[in-house]
């Protein structure tokens, strides 16, 4: 008699685990995805991929990329999308130069002049969207040839470079090391404490918001998958840090990013504003009616993707060490594709800061595998298109499932 009760609770247990897979298919099959797509270039590079050198040039070359995905998954997710921002990130990177090299401005005051040159246009194109109902594809198209020739004038066709050495270390730079005696094959204490105690938050902040969920009874999440999830999380980021420790540390750019990461995640999951732009997004008519004021809200998420542009574009001139006309060109088409590929709808009202995160690192391990393969960048183009459509195929297809 007593053993009915557990033969019961075994297929109760495996459709539970069933039936939170499929709902929560996107989320995990984009993180498996990248897991596996990891492990492929792993083995078909002989092990150069997750080597701590190439490591290191894969967080600074898609860094841009990461932070303008945190901005334009909110556009898209208001129900927007933003075609200008590689064209904001050759002119923030333009403007930069000219007064940092031409007129010789402080690089803090450079930055931020820039920073609130980014915001003002993310403001002067989401003006159109919001209040005059201007498709954001036609008011970004526009803002993209604007941009693009504003650059050109900027620089006068030239390249101008290079910048202040404190400017560069915005992007070249890795966070001191505050350990004596640290020779050059030595492993980076403080990078890889820094990456410990990030794990150790993050797992303490994970367990502490699913024990309030468990005391109210709203736990979604099956333990055994919380526990498996969280601490493989965290275990990838100790191995991760202790493979970036063991070369020159942790890019002064990865902390940037991971700053932006948490308060995004913040924004997104606990804030009034956050589950505004979910909810203009999902529909805006319902969400008007409920009294919010959905322009503005829509006139926001340009700002925010403005500002955040022109960080991208101060980060990817810093890189560079000098600014050029054609810096940004195609940057729009990576970051909308690792916000779809993320796992964000082109309908809005979908998708996760971690989802975008993921999509930016999907693009660009596939970037970086593919060129240290040897495959040209004609068929490097086929497959990241191919791979964009699929993750659109996938969205739309659960939808009308």
């Amino acid at each position: 008699m007593s053993k009915t009760p557990t033969l019961d609770a075994v297929p109760e247990a495996k459709r539970e685990y069933a039936g939170f897979l499929k709902n929560n298919m996107r989320e995990y099959g984009m993180l498996l995805s990248l897991v596996a797509i990891m492990a492929f270039f792993q083995v078909m590079t002989d092990g150069t991929l997750m080597q701590p050198l190439n490591l290191t040039n894969l967080v600074l070359q898609n860094s841009y990329v990461v932070i303008m995905a945190l901005g334009m998954l909110m556009v898209i997710v208001a129900g927007h999308i933003d075609l200008s921002v590689g064209s904001v990130v050759g002119f923030i990177g333009a403007l930069a130069a000219v007064l940092m090299v031409n007129y010789e401005v402080n690089f803090i005051l450079t930055t931020v002049i820039c920073l609130i040159a980014g915001a003002a246009i993310g403001a002067a194109q989401g003006y159109w969207v919001a209040f005059f109902r201007i498709p954001s594809f036609i008011v970004t198209l526009a803002g993209m040839l604007v941009f693009k020739g504003l650059t050109l004038a900027l620089l006068e066709g030239q390249s101008v470079g290079p910048f202040p050495r404190g400017f560069q270390l915005l992007s070249s730079g890795f966070i001191p090391e505050f350990f004596a005696d640290t020779d050059t094959g030595s492993v980076r204490l403080t990078s890889l404490l820094v990456g410990i105690a990030a794990a150790a938050i993050l797992l303490a902040v994970k367990v502490h918001g699913r024990s309030k969920q468990v005391k109210h009874g709203m736990e979604e999440e099956p333990a055994v998958f919380f526990l498996l999830k969280n601490i493989l999380f965290a275990a990838g980021i100790i191995a991760f840090s202790y493979l970036m420790a063991s070369y020159k540390g942790m890019p002064n750019v990865l902390i940037i990013m991971f700053a932006l990461m948490v308060i995004y995640t913040f924004v997104t999951n606990r804030t009034t504003i956050g589950r505004r732009v979910y909810a203009v997004g999902g529909n805006e008519k319902a969400a008007k009616l409920s009294g919010i004021k959905t322009e503005r809200v829509s006139f926001y998420t340009f700002v925010n993707m403005g500002m955040l542009a022109a960080l991208a574009g101060l980060i990817f001139a810093a890189r560079l060490n000098t600014a050029t006309p054609k810096a940004g060109t195609g940057f729009e088409l990576d970051v909308i594709a690792a916000c779809f590929i993320g796992g964000a709808s082109a309908s809005g009202g979908v998708g996760k800061v971690m989802g975008a995160v993921i999509g930016a690192f999907v693009m660009g391990v596939m970037n970086n595998g593919m060129s240290i393969m040897g495959i040209g960048i004609d068929y490097q183009q086929v497959i990241k298109g191919l791979v964009l459509l699929a993750a659109v195929f996938f969205d739309v297809y659960n939808k009308n499932k």
